[in-house]
């Protein structure tokens, strides 16, 4: 192909034609929606579509003369490959949460220039970091133009699915009572009204689910409380109207999805406003009324719906059990036809663990893309295979399967690692190396109230005494029924603020990795639930948590270097596969019960 007529070329020069029009220096495209979503509907795949890079995470700037795409080490081969003959420049970045973006466009812009960036899927605290850089660089930050909208012929529409309630008993606490919690915690702040946009944090409140972004069940919408009522901005025939009666009667209207900026620029005269810089968008606060104070704090919901109940918990429990009956029927048909010499590709795995889980009681859809990648495709931790671009499993090699499954009662996240034919010392040590983690942060004790990014180096120790980390971080929380990734918990090298304080009842990812570039990847994750813990000093130092390992599947032994292994770990190893086989065995028969005896064995 003729990359000066490459698809994403073309798509570039419309952008910059764009541009010329309106005098613009720069155009910035964030992985981002009105609703600052971290999985996005396709009309705000703009980032995917001007650079042909899949990764869910990264930032697009371009300007007449360069674009450069910011993505972390996650996605650092993955995009290497994608952005091949588009003439966009990878620049490696930390973290996901890395700003670089910022200093880079500072940097190229010169006094005078005008950058532009759509400020309805700006964050608002995103955007004081950028007018702050920008201005202090004499550059002017324009904020009124979706410049992607005017270049993007085949820009797709708003998604149109229904939404559905999530109902009891699933739905353990009453809508009424998420908003009458949500109401106390505005009265803390002297707030007369609040304004949600985060689609996860709308879903809780309200008991609403819905289907308008792939792999989360929720739907877009705004919602706007005051004392006494409440406005659910959503798409027009997307509510059925039993629904919206049920509504009514707690206390919801609706309104045109639309129409969140005008009823903010009509607020009365002395009303405070509630509001989340990093949950809402430049946008929406820019629509704010003069009159109104507006008092910037984190969304109450976001903390209160990290906090499973007990209900929610035992919910979660079962569709754990669930989740774990799914994998051990895939892994006990996928080894016994690899064992007959069949042709099996990643495909494969992807097609047969979704028919699994599809047939579990109370399963929803899955709860991201599963991840299967044999050999050196492991390495790459967001790695999916596609009909294009995928691998024959066969040889000697590892396979890494990170997959998760929404179910009416939670949301399962969890990563294995297989071996193929012989695993070599090599994988064997790295395999050991990464199980030590996942227990040292598993086992874990620590006050109530530990900011959670100061327990990641747990997890990272026994790599780091072999010189050796990984990019990613080691947990993100998890939603119920909702986003796989939520939080406002991060065990992680982030820098830590005081909304990430651990408390019971939080869901959390344990995922440590080691990723060979063009070999092989590790990657052991379970789910685990924070709860109290008894300690010998008893309340004498405070409240101490600990983890319930939540995850019900093997954790394969065959890759294991046991001189690597103290005994406690050995013994910790030998309890979670009696629990798992306790807590699978009797939903199980025939071959898959056979498979999962045979790996619970103890070592």
């Amino acid at each position: 192909m003729d990359t000066r007529t490459s698809p994403i070329r073309l798509r570039l020069q419309a952008l910059r034609d764009v541009m010329q029009r309106e005098g613009l220096f720069a155009v910035l495209v964030p992985s981002s929606d009105p609703h600052l979503s971290e999985y996005l509907p396709g009309r705000w795949q703009g980032r995917q579509w001007f650079s042909g890079f899949t990764g869910s995470m990264g930032t697009l700037v371009v300007t007449e003369a360069r674009a450069a795409l910011f993505a972390d080490s996650r996605y650092w081969v993955q995009a290497e490959t994608e952005l091949q003959g588009t003439g966009i420049e990878l620049v490696k970045i930390p973290t996901g949460a890395s700003a670089q973006h910022v200093e880079w466009l500072a940097a190229e812009a010169p006094a005078g220039a005008t950058v532009a960036v759509d400020g309805q899927v700006l964050g608002l605290a995103a955007a004081v970091a950028l007018r702050s850089a920008l201005d202090a660089r004499g550059v002017r930050l324009r904020t009124d133009l979706d410049a992607i909208d005017a270049a993007w012929d085949e820009r797709p529409a708003l998604p149109a699915a229904p939404v559905w309630e999530h109902a009891p008993p699933f739905a353990a606490t009453a809508r009424t009572t998420k908003l009458a919690l949500v109401r106390d915690a505005m009265a803390t702040h002297g707030a007369t009204h609040h304004l949600v946009s985060t689609v996860d944090d709308i879903a809780w409140i309200t008991n609403l689910r819905g289907s308008d972004v792939d792999y989360n069940p929720v739907f877009l919408a705004h919602l706007l409380l005051s004392r006494d009522a409440a406005t659910l901005f959503v798409g027009a025939g997307k509510v059925g109207e039993p629904l919206r009666a049920a509504l009514a009667a707690d206390g919801i209207a609706l309104a045109p999805y639309d129409a969140a900026a005008a009823v903010l620029a009509v607020l009365p005269a002395g009303s405070t406003l509630l509001v989340d810089p990093k949950r809402v968008t430049l946008g929406l606060r820019d629509a704010v009324a003069n009159g109104v104070k507006v008092v910037e704090a984190i969304n109450p919901s976001t903390l209160a719906k990290s906090r499973k109940t007990d209900a929610e918990a035992a919910f979660v429990r079962e569709a754990m059990v669930e989740d774990g009956v799914a994998m051990c029927r895939f892994y006990a048909r996928f080894e016994a036809a690899l064992a007959r010499g069949e042709r099996l590709t990643e495909l494969t795995v992807d097609e047969w663990l979704s028919a699994e889980r599809a047939a579990r009681p109370g399963f929803v859809g899955l709860s991201f893309p599963t991840i299967a990648g044999f050999a050196a495709n492991g390495a790459m931790p967001h790695y999916r295979a596609t009909p294009d671009a995928h691998a024959v499993i066969a040889g000697d090699g590892l396979l890494l399967i990170d997959s998760g499954g929404q179910y009416l009662g939670g949301t399962t996240d969890i990563t294995r690692v297989w071996p193929v034919g012989t695993p070599s010392a090599a994988m064997r040590r790295d395999y050991t190396l990464v199980l030590k983690g996942t227990m040292a942060l598993s086992r874990a004790r620590f006050p109530r109230g530990t900011l959670s990014p100061m327990l990641d180096s747990l997890a990272r120790a026994p790599l780091w005494a072999e010189g050796i980390d990984f990019g990613h971080g080691t947990g993100h929380g998890v939603g119920y029924c909702l986003n796989v990734h939520e939080g406002p918990q991060s065990i992680s090298k982030a820098l830590p603020d005081a909304h990430m304080a651990m408390q019971p009842g939080m869901i959390t990812s344990v995922e440590p990795g080691v990723y060979r570039t063009g070999q092989w990847g590790v990657r052991i994750e379970n789910l685990v639930l924070a709860v109290p813990a008894v300690t010998v000093e008893g309340a004498a130092f405070g409240e101490f948590l600990e983890f319930e390992t939540l995850t019900l599947c093997p954790i394969d032994t065959r890759c294991l270097e046991r001189a690597l292994l103290r005994p406690d770990e050995l013994a910790w190893l030998d309890a979670y596969h009696a629990t798992v086989r306790e807590r699978l065995a009797p939903r199980l028969d025939g071959d898959a019960l056979a498979w999962l005896l045979a790996r619970t064995q103890p070592v």
